[in-house]
């Protein structure tokens, strides 16, 4: 069996809980991380049949049984996760009764995962019945968009439409937008709910006044993901009080598309 400590799900997880702690989006105990695993690949770093422990999941995630994830932890700090993953991370099976997750590595500190598991599972499922390639889902609190919460409209084509303006990049990398939920108690199913519902159309699920959700294929992507919506809320922040002289026009926007081969979400340019 191979050392679990060289499993490239582990190593992905410690350099991109480092990077977003670094970025200043993960303060304290904040964001949380969850990856849907290959089973073949984790057998060969587990015994898939020894389970340390059961653990409650609080939410009925029946369409996800037997499936295998690797999870940061209640609690835990995203800048110990490089130096101590055995103990900020772990991995989860979920069970026959799908309620259930059975630990099979990880918080060796008697820990579990994080409390946003439910809302995390919710859109797991709803990501991978739109496309089965996005395996992850990452929540964090880049500092522009939460700041941008607060002075902008949380309309979703409008706040879209801002960010769009900003990089020419951004409609390239999120041609489907980000949908925005008003702020609502973190922790809970109902906000799990409604954020699995907005995954239902787009990748980026801002949480007013708290942080985002993003979805994608792999750590990278969905870091870029996140990543350059903030570069440009960012960008909106540090103009949104001075006089626009010079934007980027739905007919530039339009042009975009077509050069590289992706398309807006219907209705959201004029």
């Amino acid at each position: 069996m191979k050392d679990i400590f060289t499993a490239p799900f582990v190593e992905e997880m410690k350099n991109t809980t480092a990077n977003m702690y670094r970025m200043g989006w993960d303060e304290r105990n904040g964001g949380n991380i969850s990856v849907l695993l290959d089973n073949d690949e984790v057998s060969e770093y587990l015994d898939l049949n020894h389970v340390i422990r059961t653990i409650p999941t609080g939410f009925d995630a029946t369409a996800l049984i037997g499936k295998i994830f690797i999870v940061t932890g209640t609690g835990k700090y995203f800048k110990n996760v490089i130096d101590d993953p055995e103990t900020n991370l772990g991995i989860i099976r979920i069970a026959e009764d799908g309620t259930t997750a059975e630990l099979l590595w990880g918080y060796k500190d008697g820990g579990k995962f994080t409390s946003e598991l439910p809302a995390h599972l919710m859109s797991h499922i709803t990501r991978l019945e739109v496309n089965p390639n996005n395996r992850v889902i990452m929540h964090t609190h880049p500092t522009n968009l939460l700041a941008m919460t607060y002075v902008h409209t949380l309309d979703e084509r409008e706040f879209t439409r801002t960010l769009w303006r900003m990089c020419t990049e951004c409609i390239v990398v999120f041609p489907d937008g980000l949908n925005v939920l008003p702020w609502m108690v973190c922790g809970t199913n109902e906000i799990g709910e409604a954020t699995a519902e907005k995954m239902t159309t787009a990748r980026l699920v801002v949480w007013g006044q708290h942080g985002i959700y993003g979805a994608g294929a792999d750590l990278d992507e969905t870091f870029g993901l996140i990543e350059t919506a903030e570069k440009a809320a960012e960008l909106y922040l540090k103009i949104a009080h001075l006089p626009r002289v010079n934007t980027i026009s739905d007919e530039q926007l339009h042009l975009l598309e077509d050069h590289f081969k992706v398309k807006a979400r219907e209705g959201w340019l004029d």
